[in-house]
């Protein structure tokens, strides 16, 4: 006898809850809400706040010796000097100190900065090791998101890459800068050739072009995190998709920075060390923003059905065969018992 049917709720409260179940599993489908539901469900904001504790002392070595080897070259080049203290200054705020603002860094101690000495080998010895970390728990982080296990490569041979790769990603900056002096400048020379010399309209076409540079950079970095530095063959596509959506994230968070950041500096109760945990908060952001772009790249492969780990993947499928025989019921033993064998019709 077959149990009666579970009776549909009526009246305008019935319509109402049959519309919000609707409306709900609409909105669940939508890829940006299942995108901040892996995101969730992978511990992102636990891994974002990891990395971010990293990233405080890389940068805080990664400048020291960056200013320390190029010394020679920005002192002499005013303009190259700086456009790359510009460039730092709007890439994180408050971590450098320009004209009068508040920041943790002079820029002036970082120019007279020395690589020979005993401070300098500490600060390379402190980069080696912060850098060399927070690309490893960048790695491991994405990994996580992308649901794969860690990598498998040489642990040799992977903290090679890791150098290589911060090596590469510290001439893009120095890149970038060079490429917003002369964005700059070139800017500047047009307006002046068509009779256009209103400092404001420069420095606002200035800003334009130097978001625009970082915009570049920033894809390029995160394109190259996604794929060389994790390892994963995601299709370029999916890649290019996360890459262009994180870049655009951060530049939002360039051009919020110093709203974003008020707070801390504004609360008397964190006024010794405010500039300090905005930075924290900042590069919080940084790397949640980071790992959300990192989840659209998962839910666009999952998606399509795309395996981007095969041994991974048949490990999975081992294990989930191996728990589904240990839950199966024994087969019935098919040989009769003596009885029927004796009294009973073949």
């Amino acid at each position: 006898m077959t149990e009666p049917a579970a009776a549909e709720p009526s009246g305008w409260w019935g319509r109402l809850m049959a519309w919000i179940g609707r409306v709900t599993t609409w909105v669940m489908a939508l890829k940006p809400v299942r995108v901040f539901v892996v995101y969730g469900e992978k511990r992102g904001p636990l891994l974002a706040a990891g990395l971010a504790f990293q990233a405080i002392f890389a940068v805080f070595a990664g400048l020291w010796v960056g200013f320390a080897i190029a010394g020679l070259v920005l002192v002499t080049n005013y303009g190259l000097r700086e456009a790359l203290i510009d460039v730092l200054a709007q890439t994180v705020p408050g971590l450098i100190a320009v004209d009068g603002g508040e920041g943790v860094i002079d820029p002036e101690a970082l120019l007279s900065a020395g690589v020979f000495g005993w401070t300098g080998a500490v600060a390379l010895i402190g980069l080696l090791f912060s850098a060399l970390g927070w690309l490893a728990g960048a790695r491991d982080a994405v990994r996580t998101i992308l649901d794969l296990p860690g990598s498998r490569m040489n642990p040799v041979l992977l903290k090679l890459k890791d150098l290589g790769l911060a090596v590469g990603f510290g001439a893009l900056l120095a890149l970038s800068s060079v490429l917003a002096v002369l964005g700059t400048v070139a800017l500047e020379g047009l307006l002046a050739g068509i009779g256009l010399r209103d400092t404001t309209l420069n420095s606002v076409l200035g800003r334009i072009v130097t978001l625009g540079v970082m915009f570049a950079l920033d894809a390029v970095v995160l394109g190259m995190l996604y794929r060389v530095l994790a390892g994963v063959k995601v299709p370029f596509r999916h890649v290019r998709q996360g890459a262009l959506i994180g870049a655009l994230a951060l530049g939002a968070l360039k051009v919020l920075g110093t709203s974003l950041l008020g707070g801390a500096s504004n609360n008397p109760l964190l006024a010794s060390f405010a500039v300090l945990l905005g930075l924290l908060i900042w590069f919080n952001f940084v790397c949640q923003a980071i790992l959300i772009a990192a989840s659209w790249i998962a839910v666009s492969v999952a998606d399509e059905g795309i395996v981007l780990d095969e041994i991974a993947h048949e490990e999975r499928l081992e294990r989930a065969r191996a728990l589904v025989a240990a839950h199966e019921p024994e087969p019935e033993s098919v040989t009769p018992p003596w009885y029927r064998r004796v009294f009973g019709r073949r």
